[in-house]
């Protein structure tokens, strides 16, 4: 019991967001301190890792042929252990850095946020993969719980609180009261999810190859979920590849095609809202109905969806002040008194 003590006083807490597009780092009493792309690049041969994060991201469709990029998470979930476990270890050592020496010997505490809808055997493969990264006590927190928490929600208060968080591989979609979840609606459908949507627009309307990074910059930069003025006018080069000749091209991309584009991933979103929405008791369906539903995650920032959502929901709906950071600042506040917190939230520990 005294080692266990003394070992907690000499160690660090970390928090991670874990997420398909992007895994940000939480340190106790210093906030986010990495963030970047859950992307890892290694010899094909000897499976050496040769970069992970940005370096990595960068590397991606612009490799020789014995080095592949790679994203080792899929839909909030590990497709790759082995993979996963370099790109956690790198993530936590990076941050250890940042700790005085006698800190750096000592196993961390971590908090990492995962989907709430994935299985036993999926939690326990993320806490295996932390362990062999050298985390020491791991906790398990439902992503739209950190979320909620990182937007200033109050979760622990006997009121509903609606969240919708959408990442790169999932949405989160949740009612909270006391701490706990009162409803969910876990859909694999993000950001992946709609660059590649329109990655089939452009190859549908133009007979042009893109890759996910133009998809996704067609999003960010005109994307939308709901019809905007003059939106046959709003347009974006976009280069890729022309299918018949297989020679390099630019076209014309509209606003209007992109937001069509959308439509598929975005109706499914709209529907889990509905469908959580539906499934709530009548006093928090009464309570939502005054504090309405808040939106967080890269996915959250298309154009529109706020609009979308509300229409189809009949319920105010608001922007987080800082969506892409929601998970991780949740885990750094839980981090506060991650042991009272512990039993508050019913986290899982290994």
């Amino acid at each position: 019991m005294l080692l266990q003590k003394m070992a907690r006083f000499f160690s660090s807490d970390i928090g991670i967001d874990l997420g398909t597009a992007n895994c940000l780092v939480y340190m106790k009493d210093k906030g986010i301190v990495l963030s970047e792309p859950s992307v890892v690049a290694r010899v094909e041969g000897t499976k050496e890792i040769v970069a992970v994060g940005l370096k990595a991201k960068e590397m991606l469709g612009r490799t020789p042929r014995n080095i592949k990029a790679v994203r080792p998470m899929k839909y909030g979930v590990i497709a790759d252990y082995d993979i996963t476990e370099a790109m956690l270890r790198h993530f936590i050592h990076a941050a250890k850095k940042m700790l005085p020496p006698r800190k750096r010997l000592i196993r961390p505490r971590v908090l990492i946020a995962v989907p709430s809808g994935i299985t036993s055997v999926e939690r326990r493969a993320v806490q295996d993969t932390a362990d062999r990264a050298g985390a020491g006590d791991i906790f398990l927190i439902d992503e739209p719980v950190a979320s909620a928490v990182g937007v200033g929600l109050p979760v622990s208060d006997p009121t509903g609180s609606m969240i919708v968080d959408i990442g790169g591989g999932t949405t989160e979609v949740a009612v909270l009261s006391l701490s706990g979840i009162v409803t969910k609606h876990s859909l694999r459908i993000g950001g992946d999810e709609m660059d590649a949507a329109i990655c089939q627009a452009v190859k549908r309307n133009h007979n042009l190859g893109i890759g996910p990074r133009m998809a996704e910059d067609l999003k960010v930069e005109i994307g939308s979920a709901y019809p905007q003025d003059n939106e046959d006018q709003i347009f974006m080069i976009a280069s890729g590849r022309e299918q018949i000749s297989n020679t390099p091209k630019k076209v014309k991309v509209t606003a209007r095609e992109i937001r069509e584009a959308l439509d598929g991933p975005v109706r499914n979103i709209v529907e889990a809202v509905n469908s959580t929405f539906e499934h709530c008791p009548e006093e928090i369906a009464g309570d939502l109905l005054d504090r309405g539903i808040m939106l967080a995650g890269g996915g959250s920032m298309l154009r529109g969806l706020d609009r979308r959502i509300s229409e189809a929901t009949g319920l105010p709906v608001f922007l987080a002040d800082d969506p892409l950071n929601a998970v991780a600042n949740g885990t750094g506040i839980i981090l506060q008194d991650v042991d009272r917190m512990a039993k508050a939230m019913a986290l899982a520990v290994e």
